[in-house]
């Protein structure tokens, strides 16, 4: 019983996080189509402009988040870094895909939830097993009461054909004795009116 309740409980747990994490991805897919990701160098200047001639105005980090703009000319992407700067980068250093340190900072994440829902498993064992044994121990009381129902069922049962008999007895007791009863009498007023006409004829 415990298989029972334990396996569900801990399907629910890990379904949830999945189904979560899978309305996550599909919410951030439809509403984030332009976004991209800087590859994994360990920084690529940016440019004011489509080429290097242009002023260099800062850095952006490797496997930062990054959103595409509409420009792209001479091997150059305009973009919106992770600081709110339109700028320029190279086409080279953009990609579609999450640099190594955005994927590890997820399987992180998704190692933590896995982590949390095993806890909250492992934290709510005891109240599953007490719940088993109470469950067991209430189909326990309920085998004895039905057990004894059934007893007092049957009592009941051979309590009736015992009354049902004695009634039977009593009434063939009470018919034989009318009848006996009765044949006495018989032979009684049989005796009496015999000898009552013995005496009318000596008279």
């Amino acid at each position: 019983m415990l298989k029972r309740i334990l396996v569900p409980t801990l399907f629910a747990l890990v379904s949830h996080y999945s189904l979560a994490e899978e309305v996550q991805a599909a919410e951030t897919n439809n509403a984030s189509e332009n976004v991209a990701y800087i590859s994994d160098n360990l920084f690529v200047y940016v440019h004011s402009g489509p080429g290097k001639n242009y002023r260099i105005v800062g850095s952006v980090d490797a496997g930062s988040q990054i959103a595409l703009m509409q420009g792209n000319e001479n091997g150059f992407q305009q973009i919106t870094d992770d600081k709110g700067r339109e700028v320029w980068v190279e086409s080279q250093f953009v990609s579609t895909q999450a640099g190594f340190a955005m994927q590890l900072d997820e399987l992180g994440l998704q190692l933590q939830q896995t982590q949390q829902a095993l806890n909250d498993a492992q934290t709510d064992l005891p109240r599953l097993q007490q719940l088993n044994q109470d469950l067991e121990s209430e189909n326990q009381n309920l085998q004895q009461t039905i057990q004894r129902l059934e007893k007092s069922v049957e009592d009941e049962k051979q309590k009736a054909l015992n009354s049902d008999q004695a009634e039977q007895h009593l009434m063939l007791t009470y018919g034989g004795a009318i009848g006996i009863g009765g044949l006495l009498i018989g032979v009684i007023l049989t005796l009496l009116l015999s000898r009552k006409k013995r005496y009318d004829g000596w008279a």
